[in-house]
C-alpha cells in the first residue's frame, strides 16, 4: 500500500487553492456562464491582452444573468474603455517605486510599513491601482524577506505592518504562518494588518490553518477586506467573516467609489448595513486612483461629497466611511 508522505501531503492543493486555479480567466467562458452577448468578446479579449480577465467561479454565481451592467460583473469584465489613454491617468498614480528602500516594502506613512507580498490576487479588479506593478523584482516574501526584517529592525519607530499585494491571501497558510511568525519576533512591532479580497470572492480560503496562525499570534491583527457592492456578500462570506473575528481578528472595509457600480446613496448605505451585518465596520471610501485603463470608472470629487453626505443623513455615523483620496508623497491619505 502507497502511503503518502508529509511533504506530499503539503504539496498537494487545498480545496480553496483547487477553487482558485479553476477560476474563469477566459473571456468567453464568462461571457457563456451568464448568457451575455458574444458580441462582447473581441474588446474583452483585446482588453485582456494586457491585464488578464480572472474571477472565481463563486463569484461569477453571485452575478446576475443577461444583465451587462451587473454591479459584480463590470468590477471584473475586461471592456475597450481600458484601453483609451487618459489624460491625467498614469502606470503608477500613487508614485510607490519612489517609497520602495527595499525590494517590495513601501515606507510611505510614519510608524508602518507596507509589503507587496505577492502579484497573484484571487479576482482583477480592472480598476486596480497596480494593474501595471513591477511585482517580478518587487516581492520581500522571499529572496528579499531578510532585508525587510532587517530594515524594520533599523527602523523602531515602526509599529504596524500591512501585508498587501496582490492579496498576501493567495500565499499558503504554511508561508504566512512563517512570515508572520518572523514578524512577531521583533519586539516594536504591535499590529498585523491584512489588505486582502480573497476573503469576498472566495470565502472558502478562510480555513482553520489561516484561523490558527492568526488566533496564534501575538501581533494586533487588523483584516480590512475590500468590497465595493452588498450584492458580494452572501452567506459563505458572512460566515467567513464571523471565523475570521472569532479568531481574534478586528475587520474593517474599504471600498472605491466606482462609476456605473455604487455611485448612487441606496448601493453605498445598503453596503454599510450588509458589512455590519458580516461584523466588518465600514473604514475608506476611497476616491479612484488615477491609473491608466481605469478613467471610466472616475466619479467627480463633487458627486463623491454629495453621496457622503446623503449617507450621512441615513447611517448611524459607525456606519459612515471615511471619503479619502491617497496621493503621492503625502503623509497620510486625504479627506475628502
Amino acid at each position: 500500500m502507497h502511503m503518502i508522505t508529509r511533504s506530499q501531503r503539503l504539496q498537494q492543493p487545498t480545496r480553496w487553492q483547487s477553487l482558485l486555479a479553476d477560476a474563469i480567466t477566459d473571456p468567453a467562458r464568462l461571457l457563456e456562464a451568464l448568457e451575455l452577448s458574444p458580441e462582447l468578446l473581441p474588446q474583452a479579449i483585446r482588453a485582456s491582452a494586457s491585464f488578464r480577465l480572472k474571477v472565481p467561479r463563486s463569484f461569477v454565481a453571485r452575478m446576475a444573468k443577461q444583465d451587462l451592467q451587473d454591479p459584480l460583473l463590470r468590477q471584473v469584465l475586461p471592456l475597450d474603455d481600458e484601453l483609451v489613454e487618459s489624460t491625467g491617468f498614469s502606470l503608477d498614480p500613487l508614485s510607490e517605486r519612489e517609497s520602495m528602500p527595499v525590494p517590495g516594502l513601501l515606507h510611505k506613512y510614519q510608524g508602518r510599513i507596507l509589503l507587496t507580498m505577492t502579484g497573484a490576487c484571487a479576482v482583477h479588479c480592472r480598476y486596480c491601482f497596480r494593474r501595471h506593478y513591477p511585482y517580478t523584482e518587487a516581492n520581500p516574501a522571499r529572496e528579499h524577506w531578510h532585508s525587510s526584517l532587517d530594515y524594520l529592525r533599523q527602523n523602531t519607530q515602526i509599529t504596524e505592518v500591512i501585508l498587501s499585494g496582490g492579496d498576501p491571501l493567495t500565499l499558503s497558510d504554511q508561508r504566512l504562518g512563517s512570515l508572520v511568525s518572523d514578524l512577531g519576533t521583533l519586539a516594536q512591532l504591535e499590529t498585523l494588518r491584512i489588505h486582502t479580497r480573497v476573503p469576498v470572492v472566495l470565502p472558502e480560503r478562510v480555513v482553520p490553518e489561516l484561523l490558527d496562525w492568526i488566533a496564534a499570534t501575538s501581533l494586533n491583527v487588523v483584516v480590512v477586506i475590500h468590497c465595493n457592492h452588498a450584492n458580494e456578500i452572501d452567506g459563505h462570506v458572512i460566515e467567513a467573516m464571523r471565523a475570521l473575528r472569532s479568531a481574534g481578528a478586528t475587520l474593517l472595509n474599504q471600498s472605491v467609489l466606482l462609476r456605473g457600480i455604487n455611485d448612487n446613496s441606496d448601493s453605498l448605505v445598503n453596503l454599510s448595513k450588509r458589512l455590519l451585518e458580516a461584523g466588518v465596520l465600514p473604514y475608506y471610501l476611497h476616491q479612484l486612483d488615477r491609473v491608466q485603463g481605469a478613467a471610466h470608472f472616475s466619479v467627480s470629487d463633487t458627486r463623491a461629497k454629495q453621496l457622503l453626505d446623503t449617507m450621512r443623513d441615513r447611517l448611524p455615523g459607525y456606519l459612515l466611511p471615511r471619503l479619502v483620496r491617497e496621493e503621492p508623497h503625502k503623509s497620510a491619505k486625504t479627506p475628502l
